[in-house]
């Protein structure tokens, strides 16, 4: 439960107080408002934190538990300086035994730097101050997670963490013989298969990188560029507002990767409009939640989750955007289909184009912000490592912002970018490590490999029984867990269960990946959903049952590409690929008539329910099931659109 209540999300106006809302539903902005020394501590920390990333990226990295041990040093000690111990606590002194906890977590993890030589010559052996050290990082480390993100996480990963040491006591299923502390937490903190694995390893670099090459580009403007951008666009067309919405939302998720942050960032624009014009509340909420949410799916940055997506499988980055751009396109068609429908049904126009900003006047005085996302997109497909090309980017965007008076990257925004990078990148860099004990658990007893053949045994080999059971666990999982490190468990624990029915790695991946980015808008913890009825003054369960409904293509394609890859680009053949992903435009194009219940008039229950079985008809392969969803969408469109004449004529 939030501990910020719903009456401080309004002021005594009736105006939305942006920063409760926040903290009401997003756990990495309830941090202090420091003043003072406190205030310039954590600035010059968190300046020196990204310095030392940007120097690292464009001079070349240290060694990878170096690295990663850097990372978290300055990640714990602003943790503690920032997250108050409570809530409930003050948010504007830090406490003597914060600076305490703060010194203790520079110290544990830059102990690894100091004896980084010592500990690989007597790597297996640690001493008594490793093993000291080991579990005063380990309690540290779930701290800081537990305040920067929620208790859940920290939960799960000391479960595990019992589950090491009590193996014999469990089923025997998931039986083994059990650790000792000293193994467990030589394993964990001292090796490169717990805390400071891949996770983090990512975090420290690729994810850093990103997360500070958006918050550049935020202080260049880009964020109401893009708004403006895509008033421009869109604004003119049927159910404008609602489809700015889709747009803008969709380009800012894309740099973001934060569903919570985009929806309050966004939707303090984009929400209002909507209701403007007439549409509902809780269907603007939903509307700007799912756009906000499929962000972490859009190329070309998606969100945290991808790159280490791209680190497990062993693949480049690009790979796995370019796999991306499909199954998102889908995603973000079927929402706009659906607005198009909304707003037809409802007699919406778009936004006379005087009150739009003009497409050539926009992208004449700030169209230069561009460049740094075309510039990301041509050095991925060039080759390039995802650092070298965010800090190619990072660096093309202080250069092109004086291209404009407005947009100029001064000494106080470059400043300002550099704290907030390295502010925002807390959440991330905690759920990393800590899931590095739950990866550490499984590579330590074999859990998952366990857990894969008890999905297995449960669905009884039946591959969509499966795919079910992994999808429940994604959402059940993203309940609790940030979608970084929902991904990681699930990809840890369930992934190898679609492995072993012969799905690709490609698809077995991004299934899981979407589950988890879709439990930011299932009911009954939609935290994406419910930042947007917050805004939007509408019942967040009613919001969150609508983003379902809006998203539901997002929950549907995930299958599709399970049983026809191609859409993932694996077996890829040009026709086939075209083929496939044409006729499931075609299937979403249906979907958004049976769930909106309107194409050219009203449509009757049957009708609505032979359009569901049409668009599935025409998502799933085969040229069979294509024709059936073919005829019924001919079907369709003939019936409505004689029925439409008729009324016009009456």
């Amino acid at each position: 439960m939030s501990e910020v209540s719903e009456k401080e999300v309004a002021t005594p106006q009736g105006e939305i107080d942006l920063d409760a809302l926040r903290r009401q539903f997003d756990t990495e902005s309830r941090f202090r408002e420091l003043t003072g020394f406190p205030a310039l501590l954590v600035t010059l920390i968190a300046v020196c934190m990204s310095l030392f990333h940007l120097y690292t990226s464009g001079f070349g990295l240290r060694q990878s538990i170096v690295q990663a041990s850097v990372h978290l040093a300055f990640v714990l000690v602003l943790v503690f300086l920032l997250y108050p111990f409570s809530p409930k606590l003050s948010k504007t002194e830090v406490p003597w035994y914060d600076y305490l906890l703060a010194a203790l977590g520079a110290f544990v993890t830059l102990y690894l730097v100091v004896e980084f030589d010592e500990l690989i010559l007597r790597a297996g052996l640690p001493t008594t101050m490793d093993l000291v050290v080991s579990f005063l990082g380990v309690a540290v480390l779930l701290e800081a997670t537990r305040r920067v993100t929620s208790p859940v996480l920290p939960i799960i990963a000391i479960f595990f963490l019992l589950y090491c040491y009590f193996g014999r006591s469990f089923p025997s299923l998931f039986q083994h013989r059990g650790f000792n502390v000293y193994r467990i937490v030589n394993h964990m903190y001292l090796g490169t298969e717990g805390i400071f694995g891949i996770p983090l390893g990512v975090s420290a670099t690729f994810v850093f990188m990103f997360i500070l090459f958006g918050s550049m580009l935020e202080q260049t403007g880009m964020g109401k560029f893009i708004i403006d951008l895509a008033m421009a666009l869109a604004g003119w067309a049927t159910g404008g507002p609602a489809k700015v919405a889709v747009v803008s939302s969709g380009l800012m998720g894309s740099i973001s990767g934060s569903s919570v942050a985009n929806v309050c960032t966004t939707g303090m624009f984009t929400i209002p409009l909507m209701k403007s014009v007439g549409y509902k509340p809780h269907f603007a909420g939903a509307v700007e939640a799912v756009a906000s949410t499929g962000g972490q799916i859009m190329p070309p940055v998606m969100g945290a989750a991808a790159f280490i997506m791209a680190q497990f499988m062993g693949v480049p980055y690009v790979h796995v955007a370019l796999a991306a751009v499909v199954p998102a396109l889908l995603y973000y068609f079927a929402v706009i289909v659906q607005v198009h429908f909304e707003a037809n049904r409802l007699g919406f126009k778009g936004l006379p184009r005087e009150q739009l900003p003009p497409l050539l006047k926009l992208l004449r005085q700030k169209g230069h912000l561009l460049i740094p996302l075309i510039g990301i997109i041509y050095f991925l497909i060039g080759g390039y490592t995802p650092l070298k090309a965010a800090y190619n980017g990072i660096l093309i965007t202080i250069a092109v912002s004086w291209l404009n008076k407005e947009t100029r990257m001064t000494p106080a925004r470059f400043i300002a970018a550099l704290e907030s990078g390295a502010r925002s990148a807390l959440g991330v860099a905690c759920a990393c490590a800590t899931v590095g004990i739950i990866v550490g658990t499984a590579t330590l007893t074999g859990l998952g490999l366990r857990i894969a053949n008890a999905i297995v045994t449960l669905a009884g080999g039946s591959l969509i029984l499966t795919l079910l059971l992994t999808m429940v666990a994604c959402i059940l999982l993203g309940a609790g867990l940030p979608t970084t490190a929902n991904f990681i468990v699930t990809s840890t624990m369930a992934a190898p269960a679609l492995h072993s029915l012969g799905v690709p790695p490609m698809a077995a991946y991004m299934f899981v990946l979407y589950f988890g980015i879709a439990a930011d808008l299932s009911p009954p913890v939609a935290l994406a959903a419910y930042a947007g009825a917050g805004i939007a003054g509408a019942d967040p369960m009613r919001t969150g049952m609508t983003a379902v409904k809006l998203a539901l293509a997002g929950f549907i394609v995930p299958f599709i590409y399970v049983y026809n890859p191609i859409l993932v680009l694996e077996g890829y053949s040009f026709l086939p690929f075209v083929s496939a992903t044409v006729t499931a435009m075609m299937g979403v194009v249906l979907l958004g008539m049976s769930t909106v219940g309107f194409y050219r008039g009203d449509l009757s229950i049957w009708k609505r329910i032979l359009a569901f079985a049409g668009a599935i008809g025409l998502l799933i392969p085969g040229w069979q099931s294509d024709l059936f969803g073919l005829a019924i969408l001919a079907f369709i469109y003939l019936v409505q659109t004689r029925g439409s004449s008729k009324t016009l004529v009456e």
